[in-house]
Parts: structure tokens; sequence; C-alpha cells
């Protein structure tokens, strides 16, 4: 089946592409399942929900420590999360065994081995690949996620991560969500690499605003986080009041979003305003991306 289309073969309106979901395998259509949910149905969430699962995962000490010591978010934070976020993006816009899948693949493993790298690690992140996002959507999707699109994930990103090399995942989805509750209870901690690169990444997020607005953006970060992830970092607990404001701004736009059309096209790659790529994808290959070659 050719997904570089519009979904439309199971009828139209905004509801079309979750029936066509309802009737597809979480296992076997996983990919196929994964790109309609997030390249149609929720692709803001699913940007969003990334930024922060990313985010998240520096309150682990080891991956803050990694890090700091390679200086990719001190000196060049934005080339990282582009390279990061654009890499998992082709690989969701194409399939993770396309020839654009297989060179993402090989860009990440080749990031990746150039440092020692805990197997725990690499599957923590894995997994708030797929729960970071699932949690959004249930707090401020425009609609619930059918049982087959939360399947779909875990089946998605564990076949993304036996490409990878990380080891013993998890071989259910209430498995791999029970790993990373575990990990996140025993790992988080404050220490001074998690504020250092956590205050880069607030940096990072911030400066995507205009510098007036920006002490605001910071405070809107803070209300984001939960209790767990502010002690990790060494951040001020957020506002309860600006918490619920933005609770209630993000409901009113599910509430929106539910009666406009559905999407003709995916969104998950395309990001032609990109800062350390402009035009993406066009004119860019996935090995154009990371960190240096040799």
């Amino acid at each position: 089946m050719n997904l570089l289309t519009a979904p439309t073969a199971s009828g139209h309106g905004r509801h079309a592409n979750r029936r066509r979901i309802e009737h597809l395998d979480p296992v076997a259509d996983c990919y196929e399942i994964h790109r309609l949910t997030a390249g149609f149905e929720f692709p803001w969430d699913y940007r969003r929900s990334l930024e922060f699962a990313l985010f998240r995962t520096y309150c682990v000490p080891t991956i803050s420590a990694l890090l700091q010591k390679t200086g990719e978010f001190e000196y060049r934070p934005q080339k990282r999360y582009d390279d990061t976020s654009l890499l998992m993006a082709e690989m969701l816009e194409h399939g993770y065994d396309s020839p654009r899948g297989r060179e993402s693949l090989r860009t990440v493993n080749r990031m990746h081995g150039k440092y020692d790298i805990d197997n725990d690690d690499m599957l923590y992140v894995l997994s708030t690949f797929i729960y970071e996002p699932i949690d959004w959507i249930d707090k401020y999707g425009w609609r619930r996620l059918h049982p087959n699109e939360r399947l779909a994930a875990f089946h998605f990103y564990s076949e993304v991560g036996k490409r990878m090399g990380i080891k013993h995942i998890p071989e259910s989805y209430q498995q791999f969500h029970a790993f990373k509750s575990e990990y996140e209870r025993s790992k988080f901690h404050y220490t001074d690499d998690n504020n250092k690169v956590g205050t880069y990444t607030l940096n990072l997020f911030t400066s995507w605003y205009p510098s007036w607005t920006r002490p605001v953006a910071e405070r809107v970060v803070y209300a984001l986080m939960d209790e767990r992830m502010a002690t990790a970092f060494g951040f001020p607990t957020g506002s309860p009041r600006l918490r619920s404001a933005l609770d209630t701004a993000m409901y009113a736009r599910a509430r929106v979003e539910r009666f406009m059309p559905a999407r003709k096209n995916s969104k998950a790659s395309k990001d032609p305003n990109n800062r350390t790529y402009p035009g993406y994808p066009e004119g860019y290959s996935p090995s154009d991306l990371g960190t240096e070659k040799g």
C-alpha cells in the first residue's frame, strides 16, 4: 500500500482515519497505523510531546552526563534537537525498512556508536517515544486513541529498537510501560549534569519565541513538568494556576480541532522552517543529519 498519498480509502470525514485504523492489525500494520496517528491525526501533539519526551530523558544522570561530556547540548542544542527529531520522523514517514528509513537507522547507529551507552538507558529513551505522546494525547488530544494506535506505537518503536541493536526490549505494551515507570522511580534524581543539560534545553525552547516573551515561555515549561522531573533538574515547581490555565487553553484547542477537516498530507517529516536544515526534506538525505562523519 502506498502511504505517501492521502489516506482516503476508507471514506471521508474527520474520523475516517480512526475507522481505517480499527480494521488494521497493530502488529503487522504498526507502521501504517502509527504514520496515520502521528502524521495525519496528531502531528502537532506528537511534535510537542516528543520535545518533552527527549527533555525527560535528561533527568537520568548517566544520560545527562554523557550529553554534558560530548558538549552537544552546550554548543549545538538546536542541531542536536533537529537531528534527533528528523531522523525519527524519517522512519515514521517512510518506514524503518524503506531506503530512507534504513539510511536514518545507519545515521542514528553511527552517532551512537561513538559512545559507550548503557543498554537500559537506550531502552528508557525508546520507551519515552511510545508513552509520552500517548499520555499527552490522552490529556490534550482532540479524540481518544484507539487501542490499535497504542499497540501500534509499541510495536513500531520496538522494531526500531531492534534495528538499533537495543537488547531486552519488553515483549508487551504493559511490560514496557512498567519498565519506564520503574526506571524513572529508581533513576531520576538531581545531579549538576542534569541541571546543566536541562538548562541548555530550557534555553533552547525559549529561544524559539520573541525575547520579550521568553520569561513567560520559561514559566510555561516549568508548569508542564511534573514534580519528579522538576526535582531531577533542580528547577522550580511550576505554578498550579498557570498549569490550570494551560490545560484550559489546550482543551479549547482540542475542541476546535475536533471540527477541522481531516488532513490530506502527512506532516510527519516535512519541516520547511527547520532552523538547522531549512526547507527540509527538499535537498536533504538522512545521512546529512547527525554529528560529523568519521
